[in-house]
């Protein structure tokens, strides 16, 4: 969703949370663009299952099989600059830990801020209604 990724950009996000289970190997590149779009580091949490997660009557559960990976895993953590900080890791469960350095924000928007000094108000222009609204509205 580019917009709403601007109007994040907007506010100025730094750890941009992207959880998924998209475990197809372009999700990476594309977690690696939208650190280099927003200057902020991405950190997306891809779900690792097996069919032995599932009940044993449950259509995902592959009797003979439990052990069948469902959901690859593959999170990762990427940069502002783009730089890949944590590999994906599929076909195994994980947990890992990183530290982000803050000042590469800084340093990334220098070149590049696409709500900064890079943008076009001039031409290019985001109008985002945060009103609070009702899901369901009724008429008498």
């Amino acid at each position: 969703m580019p917009l709403l990724r601007t109007a994040m950009y907007s506010k100025g996000v730094q750890l941009y949370l992207a959880p998924t289970v998209d475990d197809r190997d372009v999700w990476l590149s594309t977690m690696r663009t939208i650190a280099l779009e927003g200057r902020c580091f991405v950190i997306s949490a891809c779900q690792f299952m097996r069919s032995s997660a599932y009940p044993s009557d449950h259509p995902a559960h592959h009797r003979g099989d439990a052990d069948k990976v469902l959901i690859r895993g593959g999170s990762c953590v990427i940069s502002p600059l783009g730089k890949v900080l944590l590999e994906p890791v599929f076909n195994e469960e994980c947990v890992r830990v990183v530290e982000c350095d803050m000042d590469e924000i800084v340093k990334g928007k220098f070149d590049l801020d696409v709500v900064g000094h890079y943008s076009r108000p001039d031409i290019f222009q985001l109008y985002v209604n945060e009103k609070e609204q009702a899901a369901v509205t009724s008429e008498p």
